[in-house]
């Protein structure tokens, strides 16, 4: 029988993102055909650079938004994000295996190091679960405050940390309430709880767009380690406290020009 860490390192080797481009070829259409349901603008492309980053923001509600993110990050610069995953999906198989196959890696610090080394950008939701699964009033908030393995990644990979945001991501369903054990019985944990939602069209997404804008690049003085507990909390609340403040002026944009609500 292997051992704990014999297990560990089997998951390190076998989860790796490798997308496979006929795989990402065929999958685009169906992605962008999503675009008919929530038109997307994109802004702060020049923010990307040409070498690996960290990219970091608020996830929306269920994790709906990504694919037509992704793919929009692929349309505009030709490079395929690299998602660091929650560890959950990588225990169904077939799920996992996709997974890879189009850009997502195993949720771990050594997976985040292993994609940056590589070149590549990587993108990282800190909220996770928390803001796949959150309460109403927890809508387009970055709930991370204390998530602060993000800003150790970046600095033992030596790359830039590229805030952005997204508005009505938080807008396609309402929450109606959270099954509550549901996510310790199902995932093993209550951050888990599967929120119960609906929309104006009963359980299929509202109708929104989605807006993403990336911010300019952060990074820690020259030289920081990850180890420097300070410099990473600094740089930790300077990262939190720009995409908050991307989010909130990204969601008020949006609520004015493009927000169902109004046009109603």
């Amino acid at each position: 029988m292997r051992s704990p860490r014999e297990a560990a390192e089997d998951v390190r080797q076998r989860w790796i993102a490798e997308p496979h481009p006929g795989l990402v070829r065929m999958v685009r259409p169906l992605v962008r055909a999503l675009s008919l349901l929530h038109p997307v603008r994109v802004e702060g492309v020049e923010n990307l650079p040409s070498g690996p980053a960290l990219l970091v923001g608020n996830h929306g509600m269920l994790g709906y938004e990504s694919p037509l993110f992704f793919e929009r990050i692929l349309a505009a610069c030709g490079r395929l994000p690299i998602g660091l995953a929650d560890r959950w999906f990588f225990r169904v198989p077939g799920v996992r295996d996709l997974l890879v196959r189009l850009g997502g890696t195993y949720g771990s610090a050594a997976h985040g190091l292993a994609a940056l080394r590589r070149g590549h950008l990587l993108v990282c939701y800190p909220g996770g679960a928390r803001e796949v699964f959150k309460h109403e009033s927890d809508k387009y908030r970055c709930l991370w405050e204390k998530s602060v393995g993000f800003v150790r990644l970046a600095l033992s990979a030596g790359v830039p940390i590229i805030p952005f945001a997204a508005a009505g991501v938080d807008d396609t369903f309402h929450v109606v309430k959270h099954l509550e054990g549901s996510g310790q019985l199902l995932m093993g944990h209550a951050k888990y709880d599967l929120p119960l939602v609906w929309g104006r069209r009963g359980p299929l997404p509202n109708p929104v767009p989605f807006w993403f804008r990336f911010g300019k690049p952060l990074s820690a003085p020259a030289g920081t380690r990850a180890t420097d507990d300070d410099a990473v909390r600094t740089l930790h609340r300077e990262v939190w406290t720009r995409t908050q403040t991307m989010v909130d002026d990204l969601v008020g944009e949006w609520t004015t020009e493009a927000s169902p609500r109004r046009a109603a």
